[in-house]
């Protein structure tokens, strides 16, 4: 038997419902109740920051769907149901619709696996169901280093439920390579001409940080390029000299949720330092500041920088959190499954260990609530039948996938 059989040994659909509603939360008032990292500083609008909950919250029920899975990093729903993951350590599998995995898919380049670093993010094409094409990010080893990169492959399914990957190509990566195992990003997200929207992070410590703010590194950024990892005619630094053309913003943290809204515009929210984690919209050319302009504070509970929170020349964003909730994965709610829940963004929380749910007026944030899952949630996705899918994450453990449903 295989090490993979050996783990989802058992695996099965299962019914049962493992949490209810969240009876402890109260509307109006805020989700997060815990002291501040850094109470002296105040947000720059009303809702910032703990905005009150709603006053309707849905009743939210979930069920495992698949368990005993190794160390996942993300999801994407196939178009016929079942479900694509990522394997931190570096594997892909297919998951049925019945909850099982099957085996290992063939073809999948060697990552870096160690620290925040493996097989990241997997995102299909918007033509995959004609051409099969799938990207995907992951840390990659190099001569002078290591750094996030992006490949592109046709996912070739078989009878056995796993498949091969064929004509695997990297197209993109992050530059400059640095010796380290921390913030690699990243998140995959196609925009709605077909661009690919590429996050990285800014590799964490002192001295490559600083590149989040350098138009000539490829730390610390969102990139949008076309689907052969070329930067797109109309990017904002193209004619900029010595700058990197594939970049799109700048002076970002370590970015590992992301989405689109109803309107096509992408969203992301960054890791931030002890609190300072960062819902953000990003637009062309604008710098969000880091590490120069945060909330929040270093680890060991000194400023960051001068310890400032805005600056003309930086953008400040739509929401933080502090404490922190340690967002990973990201999804728009546009179903009808949770009509409550219609508009909304959906962030996985690994420090928080659930679901939290944005509710927007316009651009700003008009509430947030929390569904509690009592497990750190590495990624987001919203199923073709209209219910939200988590993957949850154990260090050094396994996975499972959870369905929240409206009870």
């Amino acid at each position: 038997m295989t090490r993979l059989a050996r783990l989802l040994t058992g695996t099965m659909l299962a019914t049962a419902v493992l949490a209810g509603p969240v009876l402890a939360q109260t509307a109006g008032k805020p989700a997060e109740t815990k002291a501040a990292n850094a109470p002296d500083q105040k947000p720059a609008f009303a809702n910032q920051t703990r905005a009150p909950q709603p006053a309707q919250m849905p009743k939210i029920a979930t069920e495992t769907v698949a368990e005993n899975l190794p160390h996942l990093w993300s999801m994407e729903f196939l178009p016929d149901g079942r479900m694509l993951v990522t394997a931190k350590e570096g594997a892909m599998h297919i998951i049925s619709e019945e909850g099982e995995a099957g085996p290992e898919i063939k073809g999948v380049p060697k990552v870096l696996s160690g620290g925040q670093g493996g097989l990241l993010d997997v995102a299909l094409a918007p033509d995959y169901e004609t051409s099969g094409k799938i990207y995907f990010s992951f840390s990659e080893q190099r001569e002078d280093g290591n750094g996030t990169s992006v490949a592109s492959a046709k996912l070739v399914p078989d009878d056995a439920g796993g498949g091969t990957l064929e004509d695997v190509k990297v197209v993109f990566q992050q530059m400059p390579s640095y010796d380290g195992n921390k913030h690699f990003g990243s998140r995959l997200v196609f925009g709605p001409q077909g661009e690919l929207y590429v996050t990285v992070g800014e590799r964490s410590d002192a001295e490559p940080r600083v590149q989040a703010q350098e138009l000539s590194s490829g730390l610390g950024k969102v990139f949008r390029i076309d689907a052969e990892g070329k930067a797109l005619p109309d990017n904002p630094f193209v004619s900029t000299e010595n700058a990197r053309p594939e970049i799109w913003s700048l002076g970002h943290r370590n970015l590992q949720a992301a989405t689109l809204d109803g309107q096509g515009r992408l969203w992301t929210v960054e890791h931030g330092p002890k609190g300072g984690d960062e819902l953000n919209r990003p637009e062309a050319g604008k710098n969000y500041g880091w590490p120069e302009v945060t909330y929040g504070v270093e680890y060991s509970g000194k400023a960051v920088g001068d310890g400032i929170t805005a600056k003309a020349e930086t953008e400040q964003p739509v929401y933080y959190w502090d404490p922190v909730i340690a967002p990973s994965g990201m999804a728009y709610y546009d179903g009808d499954a949770i009509p409550e829940w219609k508009g909304v963004f959906l962030v996985g929380g690994l420090g928080s260990q659930g679901v939290v749910v944005l509710h927007m007026d316009g651009d700003k944030v008009a509430h947030e609530e929390r569904v509690p899952l009592d497990a750190r949630i590495r990624d987001v996705k919203v199923g073709p039948d209209g219910a939200v899918y988590a993957v949850t994450e154990s260090r050094g453990g396994s996975s499972t996938i959870v369905k929240l449903t409206k009870a």
